[in-house]
């Protein structure tokens, strides 16, 4: 019999998702890590049960994963999605490591070598003690309580934004449209979030410390800005993350003005990266190897 645990991806389309390869070079090839491929979420989740420990959750089933949870972690809760299904003792557990993925990797931009000496004293558990001490510290590099500017609110949007709140940045979202800002923030009034149009944007950009990216392309008022809306009113340093690692749009459109502020843009593939940090540890209950991850 074998007793090697399973693990996998189920989503639509996931042809092709590099999580594989991750999976792979995170453990030196120990454990299999499948594609479950299927237009079905029902379909996929049986599979799931059948023959996996834990799973990773894609689009567009981060919300019907939520609700199969019998066990659910606070940011789950809070998103109303989640992007891991793990068989836990006392059932099935859901997380997000969308939510615990920006703040690996705003604490990466931010303290370099907190991430990886975090993980080497505390493990799986790693990304709860790199959340406690960028709470404890953003004051004191701010000098005031730090502003954050999420722009979008899809899935990955709402991560953002009860990210940036639970490192203690005062936040605001930025859509198209105020009906599915005023939802969410709604359902979530101890963040006292701001929504505002994308017709905001560049006020709202001049104001932020930490702007995170998160549309698919390009908006028409990132035409709007310019060098001076990316340098720092506060002082401290100023953090430009983009969701998109397949596309991203901001290198093409504001890379120089961005630069010239002396700003610091991170690219998506570093919130992939800690991603896979966060939610490998947190499927297989081990530090995965975070070398061979950025090595990857």
């Amino acid at each position: 019999m074998n007793d090697i645990p399973a693990f996998g991806l189920i989503g639509h389309p996931i042809g092709h998702s590099g999580s594989p390869r991750l999976f792979k070079a995170a453990y030196n090839g120990r454990y299999p890590y499948d594609l479950i491929e299927g237009e079905y979420f029902e379909s996929s989740y049986k599979k799931f049960l059948k023959s996996y420990k834990a799973i990773n959750v894609t689009a567009p089933f981060k919300e019907q994963a939520f609700e199969k949870a019998e066990i659910v972690s606070g940011p789950c809760i809070l998103i109303g999605a989640a992007n891991i299904l793990l068989k836990g003792e006392e059932g099935i557990e859901c997380h997000n490591s969308d939510f615990s993925g920006v703040i690996l990797t705003v604490a990466d931009a931010l303290f370099p070598g907190l991430v990886a000496s975090c993980y080497a004293s505390f493990g799986k558990d790693g990304h709860k003690k790199v959340h406690q001490a960028v709470r404890q510290s953003l004051p004191d590099i701010y000098g005031r309580q730090p502003k954050a500017l999420i722009v979008g609110c899809g899935g990955a949007g709402k991560a953002a934004a009860v990210a940036a709140a639970e490192m203690g940045y005062s936040v605001t979202i930025a859509n198209r449209t105020f009906d599915k800002i005023e939802k969410f923030i709604k359902g979530i009034p101890e963040y006292k979030m701001t929504a505002i149009t994308l017709d905001g944007l560049k006020d709202a950009v001049r104001e932020a410390d930490l702007i995170i990216y998160t549309l698919p392309k390009a908006c028409d008022q990132l035409a709007d800005l310019m060098m001076e809306d990316f340098i720092s009113i506060s002082g401290g340093p100023k953090v430009i993350l983009e969701a998109n690692y397949r596309d991203p749009v901001l290198p093409s459109t504001l890379g120089e003005a961005i630069e010239n502020a002396c700003a610091m843009y991170i690219n998506g593939h570093r919130w992939l990266l800690f991603q896979a940090v966060s939610g490998y540890a947190i499927m297989t209950g081990e530090t995965p190897d975070i070398r061979a991850l950025m090595a990857v």
